[in-house]
């Protein structure tokens, strides 16, 4: 034999080895068909293939980020908005997801998109914005219980935003607004009304306790004195003239026998 025909021999079977020999990576899986039919998933590591019988096709175990585009949808009280989100998912089981499903990311991503139509379309708009985790928990049951037997395990959505129409975002602006009013002339009431409280006890307080006023006129008076003020106003308690008035009242009532 030549050394021509020793060197196509060799070259021969270093081409059998190369495609009979497959390394995966430890997030790898290698599903093994054997003329036509699935083997086995194997991996990772160092795999061995059958020469022209055997065909493997390799799928990654690792988390998969896939975003949804906007969508148009129109909540349960007839507003138009868009919606677009993100999904996780894996793969847990590699033979389902190449027997079961030609491309198990794409059919994910529209799965999730008529989901997310259907789910937000049932929402109104106060919930659709305020109760997000609610809508992304259902969404996120209903992608994992449909893509379970394409061996697809749905983690996680989550809705990234909501885009509403100007006018829908004017009238917003207005209605927010109004609850801020509507807020801050509860509050000034209900200050309103306690100050009035307190005014009505401390009343009562000073009527049961005359005393009270006359330490209320010394406190005012000291108060007015810290101010350095040129003029200052002493205000004097009715009852000191009392005595007064009730003797000018007997004068008058003895002049008025006299005559």
């Amino acid at each position: 034999m030549s050394i021509y025909g020793i060197l196509a021999i060799v070259i021969f079977l270093v081409m059998i080895l190369a495609n009979a020999i497959r390394v995966l990576n430890e997030y790898e899986r290698g599903v093994i068909f054997r003329l036509g039919r699935v083997i086995n998933a194997k991996g990772p590591g160092l795999i061995f293939l059958i020469p022209i019988i055997d065909k493997m096709q390799k799928v990654s175990l690792r988390l998969i980020a896939a975003d949804v585009p906007p969508q148009d949808v129109i909540t349960r009280d007839n507003v138009s908005v868009q919606v677009n989100a993100v999904i996780y998912f894996r793969v847990v089981d590699p033979v389902k997801s190449i027997v079961s499903v030609e491309n198990f990311v794409y059919a994910t991503s529209q799965l999730a998109q008529t989901t997310m139509r259907s789910i937000c379309g049932q929402a109104d708009l106060d919930d659709l914005l305020s109760e997000r985790e609610k809508i992304n928990t259902q969404i996120q049951e209903i992608l994992d219980r449909h893509t379970d037997p394409w061996g697809i395990k749905v983690s996680v959505v989550e809705l990234k935003h909501i885009d509403l129409p100007e006018v829908m975002q004017r009238a917003m602006a207005r209605q927010a607004e109004a609850e801020r009013e509507r807020r801050a002339k509860v509050i000034a009431a209900e200050g309103e009304f306690q100050a009035a409280t307190r005014l009505a006890d401390a009343a009562q307080i000073i009527q049961e306790h005359p005393i009270a006023l006359q330490l209320r006129y010394m406190q005012t008076l000291r108060e007015v004195a810290s101010d350095q003020n040129s003029t200052t106003i002493f205000p004097i308690p009715i009852d000191l003239f009392k005595p007064f008035i009730s003797m000018a009242e007997m004068v008058v009532q003895q002049n008025q026998k006299k005559e």
